[in-house]
C-alpha cells in the first residue's frame, strides 16, 4: 500500500472553490463583515453562531486567524506564523 499524500489547506481551498462551486471570496467578504460589525478594540475573539472567530491585530489589521468551536482553546501563535 502506498503513502497517502499530505493535503495542504490551499489544495483544499482550490479544490472547494473549483470542483464544489464554493466562492470562497464571497465567504470571505462575508465573514469580515459579520466580524466586523461585533468585534470590539482589543477583544481576542469574538463568537458567531456558536463558533469562535479567533482575532489578532496585524500588518492588515485585525486578522481573523482561525475559527474554533465556541469550547475549544486557540494556541497561540508566534509572530509570522499561520495556521
Amino acid at each position: 500500500m502506498s503513502e497517502q499524500p499530505h493535503i495542504t489547506d490551499h489544495a483544499v481551498l482550490r479544490y472547494l472553490e473549483r470542483a464544489g462551486g464554493f466562492e470562497i471570496e464571497a465567504l470571505r467578504q462575508a465573514m469580515a463583515e459579520r466580524v466586523g460589525r461585533i468585534a470590539a478594540p482589543g477583544a481576542a475573539s469574538v463568537l458567531i453562531d456558536g463558533l469562535r472567530f479567533v482575532l489578532k491585530v496585524g500588518p492588515q489589521g485585525l486578522t481573523v486567524v482561525t475559527v474554533l468551536e465556541k469550547d475549544q482553546r486557540a494556541t497561540v501563535l508566534r509572530q509570522g506564523e499561520d495556521e
